[in-house]
């Protein structure tokens, strides 16, 4: 069964302004987004010096983004956590850890694609 609200447009400009709050609270309480969007501004310019065409600066920017996307993700498991009790538990210090991984997986996977195109396309690497 659905659950009752509204719909349509009404919907859709509900679900901005909470989309909205999300990335105000995000701003306010969280300085590793803070700062990956500070990155994201510095590597912008960058990725179309890396990137030898449109589609590898597109990527590069992308996968930037996705860290963002992945913190914030990451932020929202912490503040379940948080909100159940501080209390140690093991499957709370799992879902935080698994969340954290998928950040580091992320700024990972960021690392390897910049640091080969870089190779590539400005060094001449394979």
């Amino acid at each position: 069964m659905a659950k009752p609200g509204a719909t349509g447009l009404t919907r859709v400009i509900h679900a901005t302004g909470y989309s909205m709050q999300g990335l105000g609270s995000a701003w306010r309480h969280e300085a590793a987004f803070r700062q990956e969007l500070i990155l994201i501004v510095l590597l912008t310019p960058l990725a179309f010096v890396v990137g030898h065409n449109l589609l590898q600066s597109l990527l590069l920017i992308a996968l930037a983004w996705l860290v963002v996307i992945v913190e914030i993700i990451n932020s929202a498991i912490e503040a379940v956590v948080d909100r159940i009790g501080h209390e140690r538990h093991e499957l709370s210090g799992r879902a935080k850890d698994l969340g954290s991984a998928a950040v580091f997986l992320t700024l990972a996977l960021n690392g390897v694609v910049w640091c080969a195109l870089a190779g590539r396309n400005l060094f001449g690497l394979w």
